[in-house]
């Protein structure tokens, strides 16, 4: 009998430890939902006040209430917000109102303008901008504006064709991706995009980089740089492979623990265990929590 119980409290312990209580729920919500200041964009932290507002910041918070299930407290507000920050001329978005516009800025914008149904002038235009500027020399680049597309759901086709096509030439003789070789980091990283822009992957290629993104799972759950312990952003990375791929990573309740460490007592997360809580954190948490269920 006794092992029978073992049994049964294994093979439920995953969902189990995936869900919050409704009690951390709310306060993780109301975390979040603090961070929203009179200008209807959100701040980082809780370090920060008025005039410190930004569209990471904005964008990361609506996501993370998206999959808490908690509101924009002004959602209004924050639709002038992101709209503040869009260049009408260029298509671009910077992380201020009336700032310079950026790459990942716009990715960032077009995933606000998404989640609060803002006029397609705010996406479609952001899309040009992403096409006609990204470098696809420059991974980083590359793989936040195929986000930004994926969000829109707009594909420009000879775009992502060229795209798709250097992230393939990428690939190491061991089935990883980019440097260093065999790192689960940026093997997730590619995946995701390759993906994400509508490639696929052969069967070969599928059973390879499975293998190296379950190989990079830590003792403690996580999943990290290679130079460095685990962080909810490579987390992140990684398992949005796995969850593009309809798999899961070798041990998901050291996972769940681990996402469970990085929670702090104000309801926010740390992008690592003992850190302050931020909203980018508190948005990688809320997407690896929701991929559990």
């Amino acid at each position: 009998m006794r092992s029978l119980l073992c049994l049964v409290t294994l093979c439920f312990a995953p969902s189990f430890l995936a869900a919050q209580t409704p009690e951390e729920v709310k306060a993780t919500i109301k975390f979040v939902q603090a961070r929203q200041q009179a200008d209807g964009g959100f701040t980082v932290s809780a370090a920060e006040k008025e005039g410190q507002t930004s569209l990471r910041a904005t964008s990361g918070a609506i996501r993370a209430l998206k999959y808490f299930g908690g509101e924009v407290p002004d959602r209004e507000k924050a639709a002038k917000f992101v709209a503040a920050c869009f260049d009408t001329k260029t298509g671009g978005y910077s992380d201020k109102p009336q700032g310079k516009p950026e790459i990942i800025l716009t990715a960032v914008g077009i995933m606000a303008a998404v989640e609060l149904k803002m006029p397609d002038a705010f996406i479609a235009k952001a899309v040009d901008y992403l096409a006609a500027n990204t470098n696809p020399k420059e991974f980083e680049e590359m793989r936040i504006a195929a986000a930004g597309f994926d969000s829109a759901k707009k594909f420009p086709m000879e775009v992502t064709q060229r795209w798709l096509a250097e992230v393939v030439a990428k690939k190491n003789n061991d089935g990883s991706y980019l440097t260093p070789t065999g790192d689960a980091r940026m093997t997730g990283s590619a995946v995701a995009l390759i993906l994400r822009l509508g490639g696929t992957l052969t069967d070969a290629e599928r059973k390879a980089s499975l293998a190296i993104l379950k190989g990079g799972q830590r003792t403690d759950g996580g999943f990290g740089k290679a130079d460095g312990g685990s962080d909810l952003e490579t987390t992140y990375r990684v398992i949005r492979a796995f969850h593009m791929l309809k798999e899961k990573p070798g041990d998901v309740a050291k996972l769940t623990v681990y996402i469970g460490k990085c929670r702090n007592p104000d309801g926010g997360y740390g992008v690592e265990p003992g850190k302050p809580s931020t909203i980018a954190a508190t948005y990688y948490a809320s997407i690896l929590l929701h991929w559990q269920k």
